[in-house]
């Protein structure tokens, strides 16, 4: 079997819809050169396609024509290290969309990860990464992404803040308890604007006695003015000094 029998095999065997690099074929490093260029003619035959330098998918096919990879595909080896650790997570718009929070779709990924990097493309995609200063484990991932989402809170697109609140009620009020403590704990080195807004959604959940360590982070006389006006969707508002 020649080389570019066997690089063909290493592809065929990879699923529709996976981003891979040279390197995920598992094939000798002196083949490479050979692999960089049967992949150019695989890409040229329409047999794969290119996603960025040195990454390739093979393309999905649907009765509405090819799909492009999930954004998790796209970027997994920004978020997960080789042994599948999470090191980083979705955030930012593509959560906004997850939670109904808009319906646009943005050429925007952003990411949160514990290194700071400059922002990057994929294929269509510019890529953004947040700083997030919590360690990243599988099981705290969402809580980050809700104190993420209130965070940016007057940058979600296409929504009010008042219907962004009521959202973030809605998810933080199905939280369990273990859940609760564990995202104000979190929340402890996110900004007194995020404490202040978490506290406010905790005190009207009913979870007051959690919220202490919130309030003594706080300046009492500093205003978190996020746009909420006159609104009642955050009926502890005034104590949390929100406007």
């Amino acid at each position: 079997m020649t080389v570019a029998q066997q690089i063909e095999n290493k592809v065929n065997l990879i699923g529709d819809g996976t981003v891979f690099s040279i390197e995920d074929l598992g094939l000798p490093a002196e083949w490479w050169e050979n692999i960089r260029v049967k992949l150019s003619r695989m890409v040229g035959k329409g047999l794969i396609q290119k996603l960025s330098k040195g990454r390739f998918y093979k393309p999905k096919k649907s009765i509405f024509g090819t799909l492009k990879p999930n954004l998790q595909e796209i970027v997994k080896d920004l978020i997960y290290d080789k042994d599948g650790r999470p090191i980083g997570y979705l955030t930012g718009y593509s959560i906004w969309n997850d939670m109904a929070l808009t319906t646009q779709v943005a050429s925007v990924i952003m990411l949160g990860t514990n290194k700071r990097h400059n922002a990057t493309k994929r294929g269509i995609y510019s890529i953004r990464f947040v700083h997030q200063p919590n360690a990243i484990t599988k099981d705290n991932i969402y809580l980050l992404q809700i104190l993420d989402t209130i965070r940016f809170i007057k940058k979600i697109p296409d929504t009010e803040i008042v219907r962004s609140i009521t959202v973030l009620k809605s998810s933080i009020g199905q939280l369990q308890e273990n859940e609760i403590k564990r995202i104000i704990r979190l929340s402890d080195k996110y900004q007194p604007r995020v404490k202040a807004i978490l506290g406010a959604i905790l005190d009207d959940l009913g979870y007051g006695s959690h919220t202490m360590v919130l309030r003594t982070a706080l300046n009492p006389g500093t205003k978190y003015k996020i746009g909420l006006g006159n609104a009642t969707e955050l009926l502890n508002k005034d104590k949390w000094n929100i406007e």
